[in-house]
């Protein structure tokens, strides 16, 4: 029946419906054979409890009819219970019968032999006590038994079915009639829309595919080229450093570490890439490092010519700028190391050149360079010194240019920085629209596009092409196939979209491209700006430094302190200037050269000044206070110092030198009457003023020496005349007027030279140091005093003559009287003694001094021999001889206008 009423068969699809076919689990492809619908009516059952069977006991074969209900149920289900009961148990006696037959899996084991299953049932059947074959009649009763038994059940349950199991007999014609007409409704069905699909699908379904073999071949193409590109990193950097390219080194690692992580990550082939990129990395921070030793070394030591042009710009910029993108920001150190080594090295061949151009001094006899250096003269040695200053000089202006331009990377980085700030609000307007599109380009370039994703591909693409070639404007980016610039993925430079580069150029004149990677704050740049500049700062104070060793390595046996003014001021100049420069240079002063300078100068000035004041001291002890000749040179610097400076005159040719010395020194038109030690003193007080000039750090001390110097020749001038101390010192026999007077004109010209002295002085102190200008006013007030002194003195000396002479006056004839001779002889002496050496008024002042004096002691002597004023023969006489001393007194050369008033002599009537 099978065989007449099968179907048709199923048609088979051709190759091109295999695309619509979509990959079922092999598994699940044929469903599990359903038993057909129980027909046969179910005992009632209950929705309040349920029936189950539970038996009395292991071998009886008896049970009980037991019903569960959760609670309690009424008549109905009383009457119910019986019934099922009765049912239940007819049912389950039937079921207790067909349990006595042996299962019948035994007849469905795989046996060779029918006789093997007949010998296993008799030994099944029999059981294990049963062994006697002459039993099989009863085996066969049984087996009929059970036959009956089987066929009852069989027949209870056809009639159980019998009408489903007819229905189904009478209708399995019309079944099969039904599947035909159906397999040929499908066949006819999948005969159309096979042309429907070859009319109108396939071409357009095969345009699909060959567009996504084509999108999903590129996509393998660019990988693919990516990959080659990457795995020529390493080959790419080892070239890059051998020339020295550091940063285009380090760029390329970026990229490439980047390209690893997003595009290329979990390629097989690449996973030990990144840990030796990353061990490469560290390989190039420790060539950096010791490239730009190196370029320390190489740039410090060059030849010290007069030549400041940097070392190798281009390759300094390079090293620094790989050295802040891997943020080695203490690099600036090692230059500071080098310079200490550097300076060290230029004075040790500056010494060793001198040295080997000396002909005294014995390199194999004397080893030490210290012990060469302390053999030269002080010319040899101050040139010495001039060419090391002059090597540190540019040595230090090596620094500088070097410093400037690392300080110049430091700030173009920087001002990038800042300028990448001020575009951020601009770039975050744009970012929301450029990630629209880049989402729209991620999703076209995701792996595993479906079918209906290539229906919108056409729109989308173009999109892609356009955000692609922004991207590729990148310098570092590849340029791409032609059959590959509009579809994504189309670079090589994965890192172009995100890392921005701009082009600076440094002030001499290096230009170079600055990336957006440079993690570094603006205060770490500020710093490390900060940073080189103190050490521009530091290489002065290095330079100062080993020149003060220098210095002090020389002073060791005093040789410093044995040099003359005028080689201590050559050192002085020399190492002012040097100082002035390296501040120049550097912008800020260094202290340590400067502080032994003057150290220095604090000892010159203590021996400056003692060798003068023991100088004049020897001229006091052995001056006699005669009038001594000017010799021309010391007119020449009175001259000098008249015409408003103070400075010692070059000396003239000899022809001039050969003038003849003049009797009196004219300073500003007076005559000035002075000994030898005056002419001397005044040469010293031109000479401190001078090295004030030439050593401008040891004002205040020349200041306080020269204070010291002129009142030690006040005191000391005055002990010698006014206290007579020359009559031991000098051997004198008497300290004459004209020895006071000589004496009186001297501090007056040290008077007259004071204010001059004090304006130079006071033009070279600072504002909060003009009080030590009042040792001059001082100085000043004891000169006037010991002036005037001098001429109390010498007001005295004529006042004891009066009034020795005057007190044995006797008026009597003859007339003038022979008191009058001798005191106007005395006066005559007294004037021809000064009046060479004192001007015209100060010898005038001092006679009317004296004039007084003497009317005082003859009013008295008048006085004493009771002679008045009443025109008698006495005061004839008295008229008389004070008329012979008015005469003679006005006779003496410029005191004819005198006013001597010599009424006062007489008493005055009450």
């Amino acid at each position: 029946m099978a065989s007449s009423h099968s179907s048709s068969p199923v048609p088979q699809s051709n190759s091109s419906d295999a695309f619509f076919k979509k990959e079922t689990d092999t598994t699940k492809r044929f469903r599990p054979v359903q038993s057909l619908p129980d027909v046969c009516p179910k005992e009632p059952t209950d929705h309040q409890g349920t029936f189950c069977i539970i038996p009395t006991g292991n071998h009886s074969g008896r049970f009980k009819l037991h019903l569960r209900t959760p609670g309690p149920v009424g008549d109905f289900y009383k009457l119910l219970k019986y019934r099922c009961q009765e049912r239940r148990f007819m049912k389950d006696a039937r079921m207790f019968v067909l349990l006595k037959i042996p299962s019948t899996r035994l007849y469905y084991t795989p046996m060779i032999n029918p006789g093997q299953i007949w010998n296993k049932y008799l030994s099944t059947a029999g059981g294990k006590g049963n062994r006697d074959v002459a039993s099989s009649k009863l085996l066969q009763e049984k087996l009929s038994h059970y036959l009956d038994i089987v066929e009852v059940n069989i027949a209870h349950q056809i009639s159980l079915r019998s009408e489903a199991f007819f229905h189904a007999m009478t209708s399995q014609h019309e079944l099969q009639d039904y599947l035909r007409k159906t397999s040929q409704a499908v066949k006819l069905l999948r005969e159309k829309i096979s042309k429907i699909d070859k009319v109108m699908c396939e071409g357009s379904l095969r345009v699909l595919r060959l567009s996504l073999t084509r999108n999903n071949c590129i996509k393998a193409y660019n990988k693919l080229k990516l990959m080659a590109t990457v795995h020529q990193t390493q080959p790419t950097v080892q070239l890059l450093l051998s020339t020295s390219e550091f940063v285009g080194a380090l760029d390329l690692i970026a990229t490439t570490q980047e390209v690893l992580q997003q595009e290329l990550q979990g390629i097989h082939s690449f996973r030990h890439l990144g840990s030796q990129l990353c061990e490469l990395e560290k390989l190039i921070d420790k060539m950096m490092i010791a490239e730009f030793s190196t370029y320390a070394r190489n740039d410090l030591n060059r030849p010290l010519e007069d030549d400041c042009q940097i070392l190798e710009e281009e390759r300094l910029v390079s090293l620094v700028f790989g050295l802040l993108k891997q943020r080695k920001l203490n690099f600036y150190e090692i230059y500071g190391d080098e310079m200490i080594i550097t300076a060290k090295n230029i004075i040790k061949q500056c010494v060793v050149n001198t040295v080997s151009q000396i002909e005294e001094i014995d390199t194999e006899v004397v080893v030490k360079l210290a012990d060469q250096m302390r053999m030269m003269n002080f010319p040899q040695w101050f040139d010495l010194l001039k060419n090391i200053f002059s090597k540190f000089t540019i040595f230090l202006k090596r620094i500088k240019a070097t410093l400037n331009t690392i300080r110049s990377v430091v700030f173009l980085v920087l001002d990038k920085n800042q300028k990448t700030r001020d575009l951020e609000d601009t770039l975050q307007k744009n970012s929301a629209k450029d990630s629209t599109v880049d989402t729209e380009v991620a999703y076209l370039t995701h792996e595993g596009m479906f079918i209906s994703d290539a229906f919108s591909e056409g729109d989308l693409l173009p999109v892609a092409a356009d955000t692609t070639s922004q991207r590729n404007t990148s310098p570092n980016s590849e340029p791409c196939s032609s059959d590959s610039v509009s579809e994504p993925e189309c670079t090589t430079d994965s890192s172009s979209s995100k890392e921005q580069t701009s082009s600076s150029v440094t002030p001499g004149g290096v230009e170079m491209m600055i990336s957006d990677d440079m993690k570094l704050t603006d205060l770490e740049l500020v710093r490390l700006a900060n940073n080189i500049q103190e050490l521009l700062y530091n290489a002065s104070d290095i330079c100062h430094d080993r020149s003060v060793k220098f210095l002090m390595a020389r002073a060791k046996d005093g040789f410093l302190e044995k040099l003359n003014s005028s080689e201590f001021v050559a050192l002085s100049r020399l190492m002012e200037g040097f100082i002035l420069d390296t501040e120049q240079i550097c912008g800020r002063k260094s202290m340590s050269l400067r502080g032994a300078l003057q150290s220095q100068a604090n000892r010159f000035v203590n021996r400056f000044h003692e060798e003068r004041k023991t100088k004049l001291s020897l001229l006091l002890d052995n001056e006699r206070w005669k009038q001594a000749e000017v010799p021309a040179e010391f007119q020449d610097l009175v001259d000098s110092v008249s015409d408003g400076r103070i400075s010692l005159p070059e000396k003239k040719p000899a022809a001039i030198e050969e003038r003849k010395p003049a009797e009196f020194l004219i300073v500003e038109g007076q005559k000035y009457a002075t000994v030898g030690t005056v002419l001397l003193l005044i040469r010293i007080i031109l000479e401190y003023c001078q090295c004030v000039d030439n050593i401008p750090s040891i004002t205040t001390d020349m200041l306080t020496r020269l204070s010291d110097l002129l009142k030690y020749f006040n005191s000391r001038s005055c002990q010698l005349v006014l206290g007579a101390g020359a009559l031991q010192v000098v051997g004198l026999k008497t300290i004459t007027t004209k020895n006071l007077a000589l004496s009186s004109r001297c501090l007056q010209l040290i008077v007259h030279y004071i204010p001059i002295i004090r304006a130079h002085f006071e033009a070279r102190l600072q504002p909060k140091q003009f009080s030590m200008l009042r040792h001059f006013d001082h100085i000043t007030k004891d000169y006037h005093d010991h002036i005037a002194e001098i001429s109390a003195k010498l007001v005295a000396i004529m006042d004891s003559l009066f009034d020795k002479l005057l007190s044995k006056y006797e008026v009597k004839a003859p007339v003038p009287s022979a008191c009058f001779r001798n005191i106007c002889k005395q006066m005559a002496k007294m004037h021809e003694a000064i009046y060479d050496l004192l001007p015209e008024e100060q010898t005038q002042m001092l006679f009317l001094r004296i004039n007084a004096s003497y009317k005082l002691h003859l009013k008295r002597q008048l006085a004493h021999l009771n002679v008045v004023n009443d025109g008698g023969p006495l005061n004839g006489l008295v008229t008389s001889d004070v008329a012979f001393y008015t005469g003679n007194l006005q006779a003496l050369k410029g005191l004819n206008n005198l006013d001597l008033n010599m009424a006062e002599i007489w008493e005055q009537k009450r």
